[in-house]
């Protein structure tokens, strides 16, 4: 693919951005814990006041665990979309069966693996306190931390787990390397005590800025395609980090935040246990509540199609239906919802069972891609199935695209896109849809 004006800028936005840590980390030095902040953190967020100029820069959509820890800190390592002066965390217990001590907790930012740049940890805290409790089913907002942050920046969010937390809330592919070491090593810049790794982000599912210029967030909101691709791990090449990088190359400090709230498995119409609850389920907490939303892209149905049975069968009629309960959702609460074409899967089969690839789950894609592109209930239609598509069988991803994840599979995966295809159907989407 030619290197366009585009892609260049935002490659050297990656490379400043990724590489160019010790010039970022320079505002991060000097850090103070915003007061006023509410006394209740299990139950009170920001007041109206506050929330205004507030983005999420980073989400995880959370889902069921079976991991426990005890007397031990998880550094979840994530990547940010937008910058601003102050940062909040949002910490999740909702699919815990026990409540849950965090003992410390400390953000910082990135110098390589597991090692933070020096002198950029700054500890959080909650209502005041540096230890919170995060009762069954409920999440605590952190207080504001006066820190000026970088856009598309790598953070660490290091958690102490003091006690026995029974099965942790997570989010399972984090598609990021994170670590976790004996005892309470939040804040260290040494990465010698994080001995262990896990691939999942656990407990912390949401990261916001104070950013007044940046114009609003907008979600990406769907399965596996959307949560990882199949692009490298610890790349940021998931197609919402490219979508992110080219609005800031745009924008620059006006880009609208991006955060990713695709799940891996995760269905339209039902529950998946380890993959979430469905999308009808989970829309309004995982895209509508995201401070600052403004608009979502869904890409979201090639589960439902692939995971349905001739004795549970999924119709284009039942998924058309569920859009319409989402993009009803969306514009009740003013919130512009975009719907994205569902990309090809056939092959796929070689790999995944079900309608995964066979003739009938082709058509019912189709159909329903037909809807989406003709029916114009979405604000507007990204077209990531023609983007990705085989020039010599549409039915087919692109050779370029595919990505190449599943040995069983011997050369492709049929299913996913590679790093080239992520940036691909990020390209897709029009940037004039949310820059000035």
């Amino acid at each position: 693919m030619p290197l366009t004006y585009r892609t260049i800028k935002r490659r050297n936005t990656i490379a400043a951005s990724l590489g160019g840590v010790a010039v970022l980390v320079a505002a991060l030095l000097t850090v103070s814990i915003a007061k006023g902040a509410s006394a209740d953190p299990g139950t009170a967020g920001p007041s109206a006041q506050e929330d205004r100029g507030w983005v999420a820069t980073w989400t995880a959509s959370p889902v069921v665990g079976s991991t426990a820890f005890n007397d031990q800190t998880v550094r979840n390592i994530i990547y940010t979309s937008v910058g601003g002066d102050k940062v909040r965390l949002r910490l999740s217990n909702e699919f815990g069966s026990q409540p849950v001590e965090i003992g410390a907790t400390s953000v910082g930012v990135v110098l390589d693996g597991a090692q933070l740049a020096p002198g950029t940890s700054h500890p959080v805290t909650f209502g005041g306190q540096a230890s919170v409790t995060i009762p069954v089913g409920e999440t605590v907002l952190s207080d504001p931390i006066n820190m000026q942050l970088p856009r598309l920046t790598k953070l660490a969010v290091d958690l102490y787990l003091p006690a026995p937390t029974g099965p942790a809330t997570r989010h399972p592919l984090a598609w990021e390397t994170n670590y976790v070491a004996a005892g309470d090593h939040t804040g260290d810049a040494d990465s010698t005590a994080y001995t262990a790794q896990t691939s999942s982000w656990y407990f912390v599912d949401g990261v916001t800025v104070h950013n007044p210029a940046a114009r609003g967030t907008v979600v990406a909101f769907g399965d596996s395609i959307t949560d990882v691709g199949h692009s490298e791990v610890d790349s940021e090449a998931r197609w919402p980090n490219y979508l992110s990088r080219s609005l800031d190359a745009e924008s620059g400090n006006q880009a609208p935040a991006v955060v990713d709230a695709g799940i891996s498995g995760n269905r339209v119409l039902n529950d998946s246990g380890g993959s979430g609850q469905s999308a009808l389920q989970r829309f309004q907490r995982d895209a509508l509540s995201q401070p600052g939303v403004r608009a979502v892209i869904l890409l979201e149905g090639i589960n439902d199609i692939g995971q349905s049975t001739d004795t549970a069968p999924i119709t284009a009629a039942d998924l058309e239906a569920g859009y319409r309960q989402l993009i009803q959702m969306a514009h009740a609460r003013g919130v512009k919802i975009y719907g994205g074409t569902l990309t090809p899967f056939l092959g796929s089969n070689c790999r995944y069972h079900g309608n995964y690839g066979t003739t009938q789950g082709e058509a019912v894609r189709q159909q329903v891609n037909h809807w989406i592109r003709t029916s114009h209930a979405f604000d507007g239609v990204v077209d990531f199935d023609h983007a990705t598509a085989s020039p010599y069988d549409p039915g087919y991803f692109n050779a370029a695209y595919n990505s190449t994840g599943a040995p069983q599979c011997q050369t492709a995966d049929s299913l996913h896109p590679n790093d080239l295809g992520d940036e691909v159907m990020a390209d897709t989407v029009p940037l004039n849809w949310f820059t000035p």
